[in-house]
């Protein structure tokens, strides 16, 4: 069997030892191959329903899981979770649930949880005289404006990618309308994009943008070379919102940033007058792994899934490597190890939200996700309106 992933070297280290601990119990064989993450898609949308499929396959869940399970390519893994409550119970159902389309299993999650915060340098934040992180808008609105009297930009945006410039509406949105306004958009229910929240939350973004929270420079900001990174850890940024891989990637690129004790973080803010339960988080689930339909070997592969994502060793791999599973009764393994403090803060977070959100990048059809990401760039760019957005949306979505 052939099991296809994306390249990252620690995480791919605990991957193999589920591997090597399934081969040496006999039976069929799996190959671990690694892909970087452009050749992987190019790859893997060849690949699936031929007859060089992957016997299982990474992928987002979502929009992105749906286009091969509406095509007859994967196979329903509900039937064998029934079969394993004890498995089942096992996964957090808000995200297994990034896993499930039309009521049906097709995804395992197989990586550790990534739901959005406010990552935040305490020292200046301390230097500016805010004494901690906002848990209403309108504190959020303050804190920007201390910040700029400082003399520091509020928050870092890598704005040449748009997928970063995504995260304020689509958590503005939860927190505007609730979770259900953006569901019905990734239901494709007629009109959905037309919803007044929407119109709100990308107002409330170019209101951030006028008021400089920014900067002016953001749209040539990377987030591939670190150089938001390097504006937050430098102090001359205050803020960022960034998903939980944040903390990793700074303990790589910036490890002295680490050690001082300066990064904070906290949950998005509340918006006063929202519908949005201020508990719902939003992000990535996880990440999925699935079995090809075609696979002559699709009851292996299942069971492959099924008992070693869950396994002691693959759990306590991932958490080691920074990565909370979305498993149930975590409580005391993520307050061990060197991201105790933030592990605790993510699991908590996680199994605490009455909903998890999936990115809209990932949870809607890819050219629509692809649509709305070239939107987005140009009501940050003001060269749409909110209004403007709304009606291209609506248009694309038909």
């Amino acid at each position: 069997m052939n099991l296809w992933t994306l390249q990252n070297e620690g995480i791919n280290t605990v991957q193999q030892q589920a591997v090597d601990g399934f081969n040496d119990a006999g039976g069929p064989q799996i190959t671990l191959t690694t892909y970087l993450n452009d050749p992987y898609k190019s790859a893997l949308q060849t690949a699936v329903g031929s007859p060089n499929s992957p016997d299982i396959f990474y992928n987002w869940g979502g929009g992105n899981l749906r286009g091969y399970v509406e095509a007859g390519q994967v196979t329903d893994l509900t039937g064998a979770l029934d079969a394993r409550p004890e498995i089942k119970d096992r996964f957090l159902p808000q995200v297994l649930n990034g896993g499930t389309i039309d009521g049906k299993v097709y995804g395992i999650p197989m990586q550790g949880v990534q739901p959005l915060s406010m990552f935040y340098n305490k020292e200046v934040f301390a230097k500016a005289g805010i004494a901690e992180f906002p848990t209403t808008w309108q504190g959020f609105l303050d804190t920007v404006d201390k910040l700029k009297a400082a003399g520091v930009q509020p928050i870092a945006l890598a704005g040449a990618q748009s997928w970063t410039e995504m995260m304020y509406p689509e958590m503005l949105l939860d927190r505007v309308g609730g979770t259900e306004t953006f569901q019905a958009i990734a239901d494709g229910e007629p009109g959905a994009w037309r919803d007044p929240a929407v119109v709100r939350a990308m107002t409330m973004v170019q209101d951030l943008v006028d008021h400089g929270a920014f900067g002016t420079n953001y749209a040539a900001v990377d987030y591939d070379n670190q150089a938001s990174q390097a504006l937050l850890t430098s102090g001359r940024a205050g803020m960022e919102l960034m998903g939980s891989w944040q903390v990793t990637s700074l303990n790589d690129n910036f490890p002295d940033f680490l050690d001082a004790g300066k990064l904070g973080w906290a949950p998005f803010p509340a918006v006063e007058g929202g519908k949005g339960d201020p508990r719902n988080v939003v992000g990535n689930p996880s990440n999925f792994y699935s079995v090809s339909r075609s696979s002559a070997d699709a009851p292996a592969a299942t069971d492959f899934l099924l008992t070693r994502m869950t396994s002691p060793e693959y759990v306590q791999g991932m958490i080691d490597k920074g990565q909370v599973p979305g498993l149930t009764g975590l409580d005391q393994q993520v307050k061990q190890g060197r991201f105790a403090d933030f592990n605790t803060f993510t699991y908590e977070q996680t199994k605490n939200a009455p909903t998890f959100t999936q990115s809209w990048d990932q949870a809607l059809p890819a050219a629509e996700a692809q649509t709305m990401l070239t939107n987005l760039a140009k009501v940050f760019n003001k060269e749409l309106t909110p209004q403007q957005f709304v009606e291209a949306m609506d248009t694309a979505s038909r």
